[in-house]
């Protein structure tokens, strides 16, 4: 018979194996953090933090932003590759990432978009630039664009080097602001990492295992579209392989509704140890790893969640950039707001409480301090509260 996980059970144990039950406190780890993560995306949007660095502080408040950088480049405890999107991943993981570049090179030599790149010679050329002086972004070449000039299209010199970067035979070495810049891969990965070669079965094995570890439960599409880095029918014929190991699970969801899924055989024990969430109100960023699968968020949580930043502004039911807000193991809002570094100021511009959450005086309390920890994150001297954002 499959083990029964009640809905809040089900939400605990997802959250704190995300790090979210612990109060984000205490000194920072950063490392830790993301080998407990699995991984860190990045992206490019700062409309108060940019998405890596506010994943990271929502895990440990002490954070600060120059903190991921040094983990990057001066202590190589990350490298960045592609998972779901491009991302930071623990170093020692980089023998069970060898597949990932194989896959990702053949997915880009299918890419329309990418057909336009150098040919090998001009990849060579590229190569031994790199090589000569050192890590480079794409501002040190200046290929130009051929025939007709669309939004979509990108000079050949940076179709190239994104081709080297997905293959693995270029890494990041560092970045400046948000600037990539690329360097030989043998120059940037330790060479205890970079030589050992596992079978692929054996990296399969590997992702499979720790994306279910990191979920605490899941279905094959669960656990694929953790990493991104295997196919839907490579993990079902793995859950097939391992299935007397694999514990069978049944996941109620908000609505009381009942979906099989798989857990590892450490669920009963994880289960019994599974802590009540710090009660503190949390922030999370749009592209928070709980929230980034919406399918299994509203699953959980019955909260329905999507970014609207390709969304045209009429058509937008909340905002740009909504943050949802998180109390304990629930839920109960989302807010807009915005920084504005050279002025120091934090701006609230609209609140708005989930159906049946009465926003209490306490609530409002937990939310302003959260929003002065925030504050603290950027460098804000004040958080403003715009006309209308008060509930």
């Amino acid at each position: 018979m499959a083990l029964k996980i009640a809905n809040r059970e089900a939400r605990r144990l997802w959250l704190d194996a995300q790090g979210l039950s612990a109060p984000p406190t205490g000194p920072v780890d950063l490392a830790g953090t993301i080998r407990k993560l699995g991984f860190v995306q990045l992206d490019t949007i700062r409309v108060v933090a940019r998405a890596h660095d506010h994943i990271l502080w929502s895990r440990n408040q002490n954070y600060r932003e120059p903190m991921l950088e040094a983990c990057l480049a001066r202590d190589r405890h990350v490298f960045e590759h592609f998972t779901h999107d491009a991302s930071l991943i623990p170093m020692e993981f980089y023998p069970m990432w060898r597949r990932q570049f194989r896959r990702m090179e053949e997915k880009v030599r299918g890419w329309e978009w990418h057909r336009g790149m150098l040919d090998e010679a001009g990849r060579a050329a590229i190569r031994a630039r790199i090589e000569s002086e050192g890590p480079l972004s794409t501002k040190a070449f200046d290929t130009k664009i051929e025939g007709k000039r669309e939004m979509w299209r990108r000079p050949p010199h940076k179709l190239a080097l994104d081709y080297m970067w997905y293959a693995g035979e270029l890494s990041t070495s560092h970045r400046e602001g948000f600037t990539k810049y690329y360097d030989l891969t043998e120059r940037v990965i330790p060479k205890a990492v970079r030589k050992p070669a596992h079978a692929d079965d054996a990296q399969v094995d590997w992702l499979c295992r720790e994306a279910l570890a990191r979920l605490a439960f899941g279905t094959p599409g669960d656990i694929q579209r953790f990493w991104a880095a295997a196919d839907l029918a490579e993990v079902k014929a793995w859950t097939e392989a391992n299935a007397a190991e694999l514990v069978p699970v049944e996941i109620e969801s908000s609505r009381g509704e009942w979906t099989p899924a798989l857990a590892l055989p450490d669920i009963e024990a994880r289960l019994a140890a599974v802590p009540s969430p710090a009660p503190r109100l949390r922030l999370l960023n749009p592209f928070d790893p709980v929230i980034r699968d919406r399918n299994r968020l509203t699953r959980l949580f019955g909260f329905d969640y999507r970014i609207e930043i390709f969304v045209p502004e009429a058509k937008r039911q909340w905002g740009y950039y909504v943050y949802p807000l998180l109390e304990g193991d629930r839920f109960v809002g989302r807010i807009e707001v915005k920084s504005d570094r050279q002025a120091g100021e934090l701006s609230v511009h609209k609140v708005w409480p989930e159906p049946g959450v009465k926003w209490t005086d306490a609530r409002q309390a937990k939310l302003e301090a959260e929003l002065g920890r925030l504050a603290r994150l950027v460098g804000a001297a004040d958080v403003v509260w715009r006309p209308q954002s008060r509930h």
